[in-house]
């Protein structure tokens, strides 16, 4: 082989170890849409996740940044200062603080749907109990009495305050049984 050959080999061996172009940018552009989840974030969670001070800065900047442009450009920056940083850890804790919320969602609706039908059906009552044996089923009965009596009084008549305890009392045994999965 040619020495002329030789570098030509090297040359493309070395293209074949570094990123193409393309690649890079895709890279840079999940950076940028991870600063971007995480300038989401509240700032209380913001606050427990373990980052570097000048990315911390940068984001509350842009949460005190109100025109489009910049906010455009301070979004760009952050993604810059994304490529100085071990992304991983933050992709996990912005996963599990999404995780959690959607797991309180899921509560909530859970626990709204088995208020509506302990109130629609005795069945449910069964069905409830077969779920949740550890629940205490008298006073859920009378959640369930006086939910009913208020939701048969005329609309001006109505408090709510039955259909809402009736909630709070079934959210903790929803809670758990999701936290358990």
């Amino acid at each position: 082989m040619s020495r002329r050959d030789s570098d030509v080999f090297d040359d493309a061996a070395a293209q074949a170890e570094r990123p193409s172009k393309t690649r890079r940018k895709k890279a840079m552009h999940e950076l940028q849409d991870l600063g971007e989840a995480l300038a989401a974030l509240p700032a209380h969670q913001l606050a427990t996740l373990e980052m570097p001070e000048s990315l911390r800065e940068a984001i509350l900047e842009y949460h005190r940044t109100r025109s489009h442009e910049g906010r455009r450009r301070q979004m760009q920056y952050i993604g810059k200062l994304m490529r100085g940083v071990d992304s991983q850890p933050l992709r996990e804790a912005v996963a599990a603080l999404q995780l959690g919320r959607a797991r309180d969602t899921l509560t909530l609706h859970q626990t709204e749907r088995w208020r509506d039908e302990l109130i629609a059906d005795d069945d449910a009552l069964t069905r409830w109990m077969a779920e949740h044996p550890d629940c205490d089923v008298q006073p859920l009965r009378a959640l369930i009495r006086a939910a009913r009596k208020d939701a048969a009084a005329s609309p001006e008549q109505r408090s709510g305050r039955a259909y809402r305890e009736l909630f709070q009392f079934l959210k903790p045994y929803l809670q758990e049984t999701n936290d358990d999965e």
